[in-house]
């Protein structure tokens, strides 16, 4: 049986879904591309690093860039083929940047390589064994973050965790990826929560899920009820963006708010997304790396829209033509849903490890913003924050760059949700100004760093050159006293040592050479009386 959420959290707002357009009909697979293009970062942290070469041949499934740090996720090859380049690629990034990539040309075959026994046990397995497998997998956040989940679960080693929540929500419009996998995989994904539950040692498991994704909501109670599993529990949660947030989710299922620079783990909860979980299973229970996701494909601008399971690295025009290619409507070419997407210029990019939704917009979709105007202080964006921020203030402050200011008004507690933004009876891009807050704080944090760096190089280098003079002045100083002390042996009739085995030896050599002398003159004084 499902639970209805008991309470509410601060904000948010009502918003048209869009959901009807996409998640109609099943998840379609697409052809094999010929080329694959893998950014070696498709997750926060630091870029995988890569373990092939130019020329290498390789198999589906087989890594080929490690994790190269403790906060990072290894990628795989989606399928079979030849490395043919490892440099900078255009990437699906809201900077518009390149990026270092591997690029695999397939050969059709789609041949699998080794993979690793599945782990069929699960509950019986040590929670180091399944978060390797995880880790292993290339398991991130599917729901748009892209966390490492490995690194994430950790954080319940530091804490207790009480509660494990599957967020199912997808409340942003038009995207339902997520409420196709609930239909499709409901049981693979109880599987997933039983091995997360058992990482985490959670006791409870609460899948959140809005009240306009039925066939989800009934697909799921089945696979639980036939799971027999009654510490897992689907919970519905009214349709309100952003209820998707993780803060938002906790809030809405369990009570508990998470303080400002808090992580879930610290009041027993931690989060993941229903897409995320599915891999997991995937990757225990099949020994499947994380090699492709399931995207939406919507908006008046595409003439098939749909959801999509499609091969990371994947270029968006390729997605695109499976989904019938562009209509007479398409406009803009957004990476995410309306409010938290980002705009990309091109389609020849590919899709990577956070491509959720592509959302082919029409003018009426996704119009021109209008000129901003001047704030009227109406106070509608503090109204609906979920964050409970004050919009307006962190608006002024990054406005003035006033960056320190703007850190103690918790700039870093906003989710960019755009609901500010929406509200503005102004215009004004809020959320604009905020990214560039953070990115100004990022980058001045950066800097310090370096200079933090620097000055720990020039204080090692002035202590090394301190050691060396002292060093120096030492020696010079024991020299001085050596010397000091010569003549006051000489005062005191003390012979030096080694002045006195020089004198023997050199009174031995004329002893010998007298001696020597001696016999030479009588030996010829008596040949001289023999004559």
């Amino acid at each position: 049986m499902s639970l209805n959420a008991k309470w509410k959290f601060h904000g948010g707002i009502h918003l048209p879904d869009h959901k009807a357009e996409s998640n109609s009909t099943p998840i379609q697979e697409i052809a094999l591309p010929k080329k694959l293009v893998l950014p070696l970062q498709q997750h926060i942290g630091h870029a995988a690093e890569p373990i092939v070469e130019v020329g290498d041949k390789v198999l589906k499934g087989e890594m080929i860039a490690r994790d190269a740090s403790y906060v990072c996720a290894p990628v795989h090859a989606p399928s079979s083929g030849i490395v043919v380049a490892i440099e900078p690629h255009a990437i699906p990034h809201s900077s518009g940047l390149n990026a270092p990539c591997i690029v695999i040309e397939t050969d059709g075959e789609d041949t699998w390589g080794n993979l690793p026994a599945p782990i069929d046990n699960c509950l019986e397995a040590t929670p180091s064994v399944l978060g390797m497998r995880i880790r292993w997998a290339g398991m991130v956040g599917l729901g748009g973050a892209t966390f490492p989940t490995s690194v994430k679960l950790n954080s319940g080693s530091k804490n207790q965790i009480d509660t494990l929540i599957i967020n199912v929500a997808e409340c942003e419009p038009y995207i339902t990826c997520d409420d196709r996998v609930a239909r499709e995989h409901a049981d693979e994904v109880i599987r997933g929560i039983c091995i997360l539950m058992r990482i985490i040692t959670a006791k409870e498991c609460l899948i959140g899920i809005e009240d306009n994704k039925p066939e989800a909501i009934a697909s799921l109670e089945k696979a639980v009820a036939d799971s027999g599993k009654e510490n897992i529990q689907v919970c519905v949660v009214p349709t309100l963006y952003p209820s998707g947030g993780e803060k938002q989710l906790i809030k809405l299922l369990t009570g508990r708010e998470v303080p400002s620079k808090s992580l879930p783990a610290d009041v027993g909860v931690v989060c993941q997304n229903i897409a995320t979980t599915l891999g997991v299973a995937n990757a225990v229970f099949h020994g499947k790396p994380l090699i492709e996701r399931v995207v939406t494909v919507t908006g008046q601008g595409i003439k098939n829209p749909g959801n999509y399971r499609v091969p990371l690295g994947t270029p968006m025009e390729e997605l695109i033509q499976a989904a019938g290619g562009y209509s007479d409507n398409a406009k803009r070419l957004i990476m995410g849903g309306p409010m938290m997407g980002f705009a990309l210029n091109t389609d020849k990019l590919p899709i990577v490890k956070g491509s959720n939704c592509l959302l082919i917009a029409s003018e009426e979709e996704a119009p021109d913003s209008p000129a901003a105007k001047a704030c009227i202080r109406c106070g509608k964006c503090h109204t609906v924050c979920p964050a409970q921020l004050l919009p307006q203030q962190l608006y002024w402050f990054a406005r003035a760059k006033e960056l320190d200011k703007i850190q103690e008004y918790n700039l870093f507690d906003c989710i960019e949700c755009g609901c500010c933004s929406h509200v503005c009876p102004s215009d004004i891009p809020l959320v604009q100004y905020y990214r560039y807050a953070k990115t100004e704080i990022w980058a001045s944090e950066r800097e310090k760093a370096k200079a933090e760096v620097a000055r720990q190089r020039h204080d090692f280098r002035q202590a090394r050159l301190a050691r060396l003079e002292a060093e120096r002045k030492a020696k010079l100083r024991k020299k001085k006293e050596a010397l000091d002390k010569k003549p006051k042996a000489a005062a005191t009739g003390k012979k030096d040592p080694k002045k006195a085995a020089i004198e023997a030896a050199m009174k031995r050599v004329a002893e010998k050479k007298a001696a020597q002398k001696k016999a030479e003159k009588a030996e010829t004084s008596t040949e001289g009386g023999n004559e």
